[in-house]
């Protein structure tokens, strides 16, 4: 490959990686071609860009951005992809998924919420993390339930009352 196209290669790479908060680094190598496109068809349908790249140009990539991705480059080791998502467990959670049903994708490391994630063992940690929209209906949640309690609570005890003056009327009393 000429330097020139490495180097448009490697911009290309970068703009990719500045347009996505989180980085996951995967491990693709032994996927037959058919279950490669259904990763990449599930990659789509959850908003998640899926890019093959080569180790050095990725490193290139990296070193020319804001964050130091460093603790990442050791996991640079063999067959490579990307995995980016403006969704911080997305991807974690597309890869339990498919792996339900295959060995791969393996995760190499990650970088969510401003950490390092390193090896395949901090996967279910990664989708236990909750996305912003899922903090958001749980602090909804939250503010729902004392008011829920306080309008159940008013109705109940209107019937209750409705219902003693109403006994109450019918016997005469």
């Amino acid at each position: 490959m000429r330097k020139e196209d490495k180097g448009r290669l490697i911009e290309s790479i970068g703009a990719e990686l500045q347009k996505y908060p989180y980085v996951y680094v995967v491990d693709l190598e032994g996927l037959n071609s058919v279950d490669t496109a259904k990763l990449r068809r599930l990659c789509f349908k959850r908003e998640v860009k899926l890019i093959v790249v080569k180790n050095a140009l990725l490193r290139k990539a990296m070193d020319n951005l804001d964050i130091d991705y460093s603790e990442m480059y050791p996991t640079f080791k063999g067959q490579t992809s990307i995995m980016l998502s403006s969704t911080n467990n997305a991807p974690a959670k597309l890869i339990k998924e498919f792996r339900a049903k295959s060995e791969k994708p393996v995760l190499k490391s990650a970088f969510v919420e401003e950490e390092f994630y390193i090896g395949d063992e901090n996967l279910d940690s990664l989708v236990a993390i909750k996305s912003k929209s899922e903090l958001i209906a749980d602090i909804i949640a939250a503010l729902q339930s004392p008011a829920q309690n306080v309008i159940r609570a008013l109705q109940s005890s209107g019937n209750t009352i409705s219902g003693v003056l109403k006994t109450l009327e019918e016997r005469g009393e």
